[in-house]
């Protein structure tokens, strides 16, 4: 099965025939929506519907993701993810031998903001720079650490974090937005693996396919010398780089959380 028909397989079968205004009824085999009902909700063929969830066509038209998406509900991001997953293979980039390295700009920049969190994150979510008070948040934010690993590894971070469950089902969800022309990677899939191993967690929130590129929000956190924080984060993309991405924590003027990482910036 290709990565087309296993993302589709398991949208369909995340969907209860009650979501989509079909009868349900008591005697149903399958998980889900079946088959022929997602080729009627898109209006195709279900021959042509089996073909792309067996892998035997993998490149539908833009029309067909369209209708495909609309049966599925899928949301905006979702829909760009399965709309990558079809377009057909591009010749494999070859990936330079030399380390990803953060320019000298960005390096002053986030050195400079006293009360704001910064790291650089590359393109297998391993961080390549952090300021002071990014690292007094965490060690887990410092340069050479992978988050993503942390984040289902380390216990610390599920103490960090007041709701770990939301966020790792965030970080597997914005993971999926991001890579779907690299699903191939060699580097990645040796992280997917190494995760799918040693997270139950993981496995699970991977096996469900949920893709949201979500880039700001509310982090909620419970720090070991300060207590409870609420920052708000942002993720922008760092142009000119191969997928590096500047991630900033910082709280309101005036709240407790904004005195408490003034008092870690003098920790």
């Amino acid at each position: 099965m290709s990565n087309l028909g296993e993302y589709l397989k398991v949208r369909r079968e995340r969907l209860q025939p009650e979501d989509v205004g079909l009868p349900g009824g008591s005697r149903r085999r399958v998980p889900g929506l079946r088959r022929e009902e997602v080729a009627l909700l898109a209006g195709i063929s279900v021959e042509y519907y089996l073909r792309l969830e067996q892998g035997r066509d993998q490149h539908p038209s833009d029309q067909v993701i369209g209708s495909l998406a609309r049966a599925l509900q899928l949301e905006p991001d979702a829909e760009s993810y399965l709309k990558n997953l079809a377009e057909p293979a591009k010749p494999a980039r070859r990936r330079t031998a030399k380390p990803e390295k953060v320019s000298a700009g960005v390096l002053s920049l986030i050195d400079s903001w006293p009360t704001t969190a910064a790291l650089v994150q590359g393109r297998y979510l391993t961080t390549l720079a952090a300021n002071p008070l990014a690292v007094a948040i965490t060690p887990y934010f410092a340069p050479g650490v992978n988050t993503l690993r942390a984040a289902f590894l380390e216990p610390e971070m599920r103490e960090l974090y007041r709701d770990w469950e939301g966020m790792t089902a965030k970080a597997v969800a914005y993971l999926r937005s991001v890579i779907a022309d690299s699903l191939d990677d060699p580097r990645l899939l040796e992280l997917i693996g190494e995760l799918s191993v040693h997270s139950d967690r993981f496995r699970t929130l991977w096996a469900r396919q949920d893709v949201r590129r979500k880039t700001s929000g509310l982090t909620e956190l419970n720090h070991p010398q300060v207590g409870e924080l609420d920052l708000q984060y942002e993720k922008l993309a760092l142009p000119g780089t191969e997928g590096q991405m500047l991630i900033t924590y910082h709280a309101t003027p005036g709240t407790p959380s904004h005195e408490k990482l003034e008092l870690l910036a003098h920790l």
